[in-house]
């Protein structure tokens, strides 16, 4: 007989049990951080996307909270995080995530950093920001690379409710973040649905600018590119996506998982997690 299927809200909930949560200042508030597990090995970072959480990485935190401290912030004005004050550029979230981390982390503790989507734009800015600490970058699918912008359709679910607005996120996590409409299940459904009711930042305009290609002529940690092959955002651009990378950092060690959307960590978290632990082994 098969195991039962874990309930989503069992899942998230199980995840949420496991972690040490840590909040600092953000805007008027408060910035949350989910730490799970610890170990000989250097803490990773990972950085959600837009409209997203720490719920973005739920197939990757088990896979490496066995050997290392794995860190999942709210970014400002998403999930559980406060908004900050004004209109923040992309340096200046990376900026409250630097504060942060230092009541996260110890002083001077180095750490891999990888982010996703908004997330990725947002790590090479904070790459910038804390180059004595970061040891490797790894963007997955990022946004702020400029060129040809995402010609992606979504639906509106603010005024859905019930099975419609459940369809309808069925609808733009095919369009948008998982390739393989079969992957698309109760669980992804359960995160997309919690994360678009708690995002309040717009995301998309600073993704679609070129900053993170300004800021990565300025990093010098080893960095890293992960892409689905059908990322939506990208496709089908991904060479030049992979030109635009190599132009200001021609080493980029560049990475396409054939079969898989946007959120490549979710859709095939097997290959995804055995390249970020290929990665961040080589950093050591």
């Amino acid at each position: 007989m098969d195991s039962p299927v874990e309930k989503p809200q069992a899942v998230l909930a199980r995840m949420e049990h496991a972690a040490r949560r840590i909040e600092t200042p953000c805007g008027d508030g408060h910035m949350v951080w989910r730490v799970w597990g610890e170990g000989p090995r250097p803490p990773l970072l990972l950085l959600h996307g837009g409209y997203g959480s720490w719920r973005h990485w739920i197939r990757t935190i088990p896979a490496f909270a066995t050997d290392r401290a794995v860190i999942a912030p709210d970014l400002p004005g998403l999930g559980e995080s406060a908004s900050p004050v004004d209109a923040p550029t992309q340096a200046d979230i990376a900026a409250i995530l630097r504060a942060g981390l230092a009541e996260v982390l110890p002083p001077r503790a180095a750490y891999d950093l990888v982010g996703f989507s908004f997330g990725g734009m947002i790590a090479g800015h904070l790459s910038a920001q804390d180059a004595a600490r970061v040891r490797s970058l790894t963007l997955v699918g990022p946004g702020g690379l400029g060129g040809l912008p995402s010609q992606v359709k979504l639906e509106k679910v603010i005024s859905l409710h019930g099975p419609a607005r459940i369809e309808a996120h069925r609808t733009n996590l095919h369009r948008l973040m998982i390739h393989d409409p079969h992957k698309i299940d109760a669980l992804a459904l359960a995160i997309q649905d919690w994360n678009t009711r708690l995002g309040r930042i717009k995301s998309r305009p600073m993704s679609r600018t070129a900053s993170l290609l300004e800021v990565l002529a300025h990093v010098r940690e080893p960095l890293h590119a992960i892409y689905g092959e059908f990322d939506a955002p990208a496709y089908p651009h991904l060479a030049e996506r992979q030109a635009r990378l190599r132009a200001v950092r021609p080493d980029v060690d560049f990475h396409i998982v054939r079969g898989a959307g946007h959120w490549v960590a979710y859709e095939a978290p097997a290959t995804f997690n055995a390249l970020l632990r290929r990665i961040v082994d080589a950093a050591d």
